[in-house]
């Protein structure tokens, strides 16, 4: 059942990103994780930096998208944690995607919209390889 879950949200992700919605991340840094975490967990912290980073540009640059990708995020986590502590995790991976966007930019730029174009490929790049890996 989690599976079935994770893949119907993976692929609202896919479909929205091939809608024109995720981008990649200039933040890096690596979250401890536990011992059960599965092989994909980085990429899924990213996938979450991701959501996180669309989130605060979509909207700048008037991009309405439903649902929103703090919804989205929120299906991600319903979809992917029973750990508190991993779902922490990944929340705190979205604010920092978000948060890495907000303090650099008011205005939407040509910067934000490559950007834009950027997450959304690296995220679909994290899906693709997520569900053909591990997806059943």
């Amino acid at each position: 059942m989690r599976t079935l879950r994770l893949q119907f949200a993976v692929y609202r992700v896919v479909f929205a990103a091939a809608t024109g919605l995720l981008l990649p991340g200039q933040i890096a840094a690596a979250q401890e994780t536990g011992v059960d975490a599965p092989p994909y967990e980085q990429q899924l912290m990213r996938l979450s930096e991701i959501f996180g980073a669309l989130h605060f540009l979509r909207p700048l640059c008037k991009e309405n998208d439903t649902p929103s990708w703090r919804d989205q995020m929120e299906d991600f986590l319903d979809a992917e944690t029973i750990d508190e502590n991993r779902r922490r995790r990944f929340i705190e991976r979205f604010n920092q995607g978000y948060r890495g966007f907000s303090v650099a930019y008011r205005d939407c730029t040509d910067a934000a919209r490559i950007a834009m174009g950027q997450y959304l490929t690296e995220g679909e790049t994290i899906i693709s390889d997520v569900t053909s890996r591990y997806g059943r």
